[in-house]
C-alpha cells in the first residue's frame, strides 16, 4: 500500500522503548501525580461536582431513569464513579478518580508524538502535558473531562495504529474506544468526525480495506446517545451565551495552560511546526518533490480545530461553545507545539525555549492553585457547614433550585460535628434522594404552606453572574415569606447566599 501508510510506518515505527525514554516518562508521571494530587481538596465541590456524586449515589432504578431522561451525557463517568464511591467518600478520594486517566494520558501522548514524529517530540509533548494547568485543573474535578481527554487521545492513537496495521484487534479497539469516548462526553462525537475527515483526505487507494466501516459501527454503538441528544431538553444548555471574540482568546488561553504569554508561546511553536510544511506544499505546486508525511499535520489540525468550528457554526442557532467541552482537542495543540519546539536541533536553542514554556506553565499552575481561571466556583462546603453549625432542632430548609440540594447533601453526609440538620422541605420525595428530586419545580402553594408555620426556614440560593433579571422563584419567595417572617438574616458565600427566615 502506497502513500500515507508507508510514511506512517517510517516516521512512526516504534521499537522497544529505550531506557532513557522510559525513565523520563516515569519521572514525568511522578511529577504529574504530585501536581494533580497537590491541594486536590483545597477547593469546595462546585455545583456540577455535587450533582455527579448524587447521581452516582442513586439506586439503580433512579440512576437508569435519570441517565435516560436527563443526564445522559457523561454516563460512562457516572457508572465508574458509582463503583468508586464504594471505597471512599472524601473529596480527595472522589476526585482521584479523575487523576487516574489524567496520568495515563502522559505516556499516551508520548506514544502519539513518537508515532507521528520522533521520540524528541513525544517527550516534549509529554512534558508540556505534565505541567499544563488546564489538564491539572480537570484532573482535580469530579467530572468526566480527564476521562474524556484520555479516551479521545487513546482513540486517536488506535486510529493511527489501524492505518499502519489494520488488524481486527486494532479495528475493534478503535471502535470500542471511540464509542466509549462518546459516552464519556457527547462532544467526543466531534473528534470522531475529525478522524473521518482526516481519513477522507487520504483518498480511497490509501485507506486500509474495510477501515471506513469503523465509523458505521461506532455510530451503531452510540445510537442511544444520538437519540438522547436529539430528544433531550435544550434547557440544560440555556445558560451558555453566544460566543464573541474574547471567548476565543479565553478558550486559547485556557487550553495553553492559563496564561496570555503562554498562549503566544504556543501559537509561535505551532506556526513553526506548520510553516515548513506550508512552504513545502507550495513548492510541490511548483513542481517540487511531493511532501512525505504532511497528512499528519492535517490530522492534528482537524483534531484541534474541526470540533470548535462545527460547534461554532451550530452556536449561531443555539450556543454550545464552552471551553471545557473541547478539552479533548488539547493533545493536538500540545503535539503541534512539541513538533515546533523539536525543530530546535541545537541544545543552546531548545533548552531556553523549553525553560520559557516550563516557567510560564508553572506560573499558570500556581495561579490555578490560588484561584480558578475558567469558572466562578461556589463554596458549597462553607455554606453547608455554616448551616449545620448554626441550625437548631426543628429548623427547616428549602432549595428554590432543586439541584442546589445535591452538593449540600454531600457535605451534610460528611459533616464531622453534631448535626441537628434542618428538615428538607423542597425538593424532598422521601428519606433518600430520588430521580424526581432532580427534576422538581417549586410552586407558590408550597411557599404559602411553609410561610404559614412558625419554625425558622433556611433558604439556599445561588448567584448566576450572567443572569441580569431577578430569578422569578426568588421573587416569589420574597413576596411570600416577607409577609410571614419579619426577620430575615442573610449570609454571603462565593456564588451563594444563605437566608434564614424567622418570626
Amino acid at each position: 500500500m502506497t502513500g500515507i501508510l508507508p510514511a506512517l510506518g517510517k516516521i512512526g515505527h516504534i521499537r522497544t522503548w529505550k531506557s532513557p525514554d522510559l525513565l523520563t516518562v516515569a519521572v514525568l508521571i511522578m511529577i504529574g501525580g504530585f501536581l494533580r494530587f497537590h491541594a486536590i481538596a483545597a477547593k469546595s465541590f462546585w455545583l456540577d461536582e455535587g450533582i455527579s456524586v448524587q447521581i452516582a449515589c442513586l439506586d439503580w432504578h433512579d440512576f437508569v431513569l435519570l441517565l435516560g431522561n436527563r443526564e445522559g451525557n457523561m454516563s460512562l463517568y457516572y457508572l465508574l464513579l458509582r463503583g468508586w464511591l464504594h471505597f471512599g467518600q472524601s473529596e480527595t478520594f472522589i476526585r482521584s478518580l479523575s487523576v487516574m486517566p489524567a496520568l495515563a494520558t502522559i505516556p499516551l501522548i508520548y506514544w502519539l508524538g513518537r508515532r507521528l514524529f520522533d521520540r524528541r517530540v513525544g517527550l516534549i509533548a509529554a512534558a508540556l502535558l505534565t505541567f499544563n494547568a488546564y489538564h491539572i485543573r480537570y484532573a482535580q474535578e469530579a467530572r468526566s473531562y480527564s476521562l474524556y481527554i484520555f479516551l479521545c487521545t487513546l482513540f486517536s492513537a488506535l486510529f493511527l495504529q489501524c492505518l499502519s496495521s489494520p488488524s481486527w484487534r486494532n479495528r475493534l479497539g478503535h471502535i470500542v474506544i471511540g464509542a466509549a469516548a462518546v459516552y464519556a462526553h457527547f462532544f467526543s462525537a466531534l473528534v470522531v468526525l475529525a478522524q473521518w475527515a482526516a481519513i477522507c483526505l487520504l483518498g480511497k487507494d490509501r485507506v486500509p480495506p474495510g477501515m471506513k466501516r469503523n465509523w458505521g459501527w461506532i455510530f451503531i454503538l452510540v445510537l442511544p446517545a444520538v437519540l438522547f441528544a436529539g430528544t433531550s431538553q435544550a434547557g440544560q444548555l440555556s445558560w451558555v451565551h453566544r460566543p464573541g471574540w474574547m471567548d476565543a482568546y479565553f478558550f486559547g488561553r485556557n487550553m495553553a495552560g492559563n496564561g496570555g504569554w503562554l498562549l503566544l508561546a504556543y501559537a509561535a511553536a505551532c506556526i513553526a511546526a506548520i510553516a515548513r510544511v506550508a512552504g513545502r506544499v507550495y513548492r510541490r505546486s511548483q513542481g517540487a518533490t511531493a511532501l512525505e508525511g504532511h497528512w499528519r499535520y492535517q490530522f492534528l489540525l482537524l483534531w484541534l480545530f474541526l470540533p470548535v468550528l462545527i460547534a461554532g457554526i451550530f452556536s449561531i442557532f443555539r450556543p454550545v461553545l464552552v471551553a471545557r467541552y473541547f478539552a479533548a482537542s488539547q493533545p493536538a495543540l500540545l503535539l503541534l507545539a512539541a513538533d515546533g519546539l523539536g525543530r530546535f536541533r541545537k541544545r543552546c536553542l531548545l533548552v531556553p525555549a523549553l525553560l520559557v514554556f516550563g516557567v510560564l506553565s508553572v506560573q499558570g499552575t500556581l495561579s490555578y492553585y490560588r484561584e480558578d481561571f475558567d469558572l466562578a466556583r461556589e463554596d458549597f462546603r462553607g455554606a453547608t457547614r455554616y448551616i449545620l453549625d448554626h441550625a437548631q432542632p426543628g429548623d427547616r430548609i428549602l432549595f428554590p433550585s432543586a439541584i442546589l440540594r445535591m452538593p449540600y447533601e454531600y457535605y451534610r453526609s460528611i459533616y464531622p460535628g453534631p448535626m441537628p440538620a434542618p428538615t428538607v422541605l423542597y425538593p424532598s420525595m422521601g428519606d433518600h434522594i430520588v430521580y424526581r428530586d432532580f427534576t422538581a419545580e417549586i410552586g407558590p402553594d408550597l411557599l404559602t404552606a411553609v410561610s404559614g408555620q412558625s419554625t425558622p426556614v433556611w433558604v439556599f440560593l445561588r448567584h448566576i453572574p450572567s443572569q441580569i433579571a431577578p430569578d422569578p422563584a426568588v421573587q416569589q419567595l420574597d413576596r411570600t415569606f416577607m409577609k410571614s417572617y419579619p426577620c430575615m438574616e442573610r449570609y454571603e458565600f462565593p456564588m451563594l447566599e444563605i437566608r434564614r427566615y424567622r418570626r
